[in-house]
């Protein structure tokens, strides 16, 4: 995998070298993972990993977006370190609704909001066409809107509102009010992340 920087780098060396030491009984009781083979068993957007122990690796289906993307193994490896299983919940909360919420909406509005508005607002159709394909329930919200599930009982939905000549693209992203309980801020600020890097890769597969 070609590491981007070493910001990236930094954390995965982190939490791989902390996830050494996990104990994979109290890891599957707390997260509802599998593990069987030495191995992890995670769904993340419908694609199932194989994360070995107590080495890492990580194997899935060719094409998985985790695979070559290291910010999204590193929220694997926290979700085994610190995640556990949501209580089901078909209510949904927006990131600033959520605890600290309000300190995080900056960064958060930038990394999350402003990128998928200005990477799939002027892309409905492809954006459509992917998120489809990624197995994802449309939503009566927005232009464009999906529902995805995320991780472990957790969803997301994403919508996208086209904007016009007076008006840029704007998008919303609404989670499950479980991930309050589950995830910290700057872990669902990765979420909202992870998320759209996903649908992007999706729709430049569909290129090919």
């Amino acid at each position: 995998m070609e590491i981007q920087n070493h910001k990236e780098e930094v954390p995965f060396s982190y939490y791989a070298a902390q996830f050494q030491t996990v104990d994979p009984q109290e890891v599957c009781r707390r997260t509802g993972a599998e593990f069987r083979d030495g191995a992890f068993h995670v769904t993340l957007l419908g694609t199932e990993y194989t994360i070995g122990w107590p080495e890492y690796t990580i194997t899935a289906a060719d094409g998985a977006f985790a695979l070559n993307n290291l910010p999204c193994q590193t929220f694997l490896l926290r979700f085994l370190l610190n995640g556990k299983k949501a209580a089901a919940s078909n209510l949904y909360q927006t990131f600033r609704e959520m605890p600290w919420g309000e300190l995080y909406i900056g960064p958060y509005t930038g990394r999350c909001l402003k990128r998928a508005a200005f990477t799939f607002g002027g892309r409905l159709p492809a954006f459509r066409a992917a998120c489809e394909a990624m197995g994802a329930m449309a939503v009566a919200h927005g232009d464009a809107g999906y529902q995805f599930d995320f991780i472990g009982g957790y969803r997301m939905q994403l919508m996208i509102y086209a904007g016009d000549e007076e008006f840029p693209p704007s998008s919303q992203i609404l989670y499950t009010d479980n991930f309050a309980d589950g995830f910290s801020a700057e872990d669902r600020v990765v979420a909202g992340d992870v998320l759209i890097s996903a649908i992007r890769q999706q729709m430049e597969r569909s290129k090919q």
